[in-house]
């Protein structure tokens, strides 16, 4: 029911997708697919997810300013609250390094992009990759989430 002068409340987060770059497509229907699942995973039923897609300046220059990393990245999560159910946090992907990669790996840039959408939500959801076994850990969700698109990464897991 929507409240009067007001929008039906939701029991799901907020998906936003920002494609400021012109090297690769972006399947928005398909990112916000596996947000939406690492979301509804993680008990994140309210907030807002924002996904930026950029290029490798401006992830150099955001990894340079918040992180004091000079050089560009592949991906970068920021929580911005977090609070039981509720989360609004940020995921920037560079679709430069996805391209540059994915060619090394012999498999498709928009496949790595999405890959580096589920890193970064992994990331805001409590995932963490500092160590050995949490990286593996990680990596067993990356392969989890990217299955769901009959996707395989081409990398061995750890």
């Amino acid at each position: 029911m929507t409240p009067p002068g007001g929008s039906a409340l939701s029991d799901e987060p907020e998906i936003e997708i920002a494609n400021q770059q012109t090297t690769c497509p972006v399947d928005e229907a398909r990112i916000r697919q596996v947000v939406a699942a690492i979301l509804h995973d993680a008990g994140i039923c309210a907030g807002a997810i924002s996904i930026a897609v950029v290029d490798d300046p401006t992830i150099h220059e955001l990894n340079r300013r918040h992180l004091q990393h000079d050089y560009p990245t592949d991906v970068i999560s920021f929580v911005l609250d977090r609070e039981g159910s509720l989360l609004e946090g940020e995921v920037v992907v560079s679709a430069d390094t996805a391209q540059s990669v994915a060619a090394d790996l012999a498999w498709p840039t928009e496949d790595e992009l999405l890959l580096y959408v589920v890193h970064g939500t992994l990331h805001l959801v409590g995932y963490d990759d500092v160590s050995d076994t949490l990286r593996a850990e990680m990596r067993e969700k990356e392969r989890h989430y990217l299955a769901q698109f009959g996707l395989t990464p081409p990398w061995q897991p750890e």
